[in-house]
């Protein structure tokens, strides 16, 4: 009896403190629910553009004038290894973290993954006037419809999924937290 008591605090352990990674589309809340999350578990954010930025010394558009979005990529993958290695932390992805081969496996290994989604409509509202979207340079309406289209199938990997467009961030992170915790 004991030992069963003690497997399954080890396993609540595990499970408790592993990882919980959002991905998605841009403006599809993961920043903003990222930050809820983290304060409500005490674990440590990880917005991984930010993180990107630190340790390049330049801009996301920066990275891009320079390299284009393959290199971008290649930065990315690394830095998303990197941080999946700690426990006890929301990770939010830039909307293109699962376009590289291997990511999403990687993701799964080491925590929740949660898709967030919101219509085109929702996206295109979110985004408008935000010039620190390289992948939005020019019309911005029909890129985000060209990524949704691209991306149609990419976010599917994920354990669960939320749909962000009639939700306001606790209801999100709530939805988020009874998967997490089940």
């Amino acid at each position: 009896m004991a030992g069963d008591q003690e497997e399954q605090q080890n396993i609540r352990d595990i499970t408790e403190n592993r990882n919980i990674i959002l991905v998605g589309m841009m403006a599809t809340g993961k920043s903003t629910v990222g930050a809820m999350l983290a304060e409500e578990l005490g674990y440590e954010l990880v917005d991984l553009d930010a993180v990107i930025t630190e340790s390049e010394g330049r801009s996301i558009a920066e990275i891009f004038a320079a390299g284009g979005e393959e290199a971008f990529r290649k930065i990315e993958s690394a830095v998303l290894k990197r941080m999946l290695q700690g426990e006890r932390r929301i990770i939010s992805t830039g909307g293109g973290a699962v376009l590289a081969p291997g990511n999403a496996e990687v993701m799964l290994e080491q925590g929740l993954v949660v898709a967030l989604t919101a219509t085109e409509e929702a996206i295109i509202a979110r985004v408008s006037g935000d010039e620190n979207r390289p992948l939005l340079a020019g019309n911005a309406a029909e890129r985000v419809r060209a990524i949704m289209e691209q991306r149609r199938e990419a976010y599917r990997f994920a354990h669960c999924t939320v749909d962000t467009t009639e939700l306001n961030v606790a209801e999100v992170s709530q939805y988020i937290l009874m998967h997490y915790r089940a």
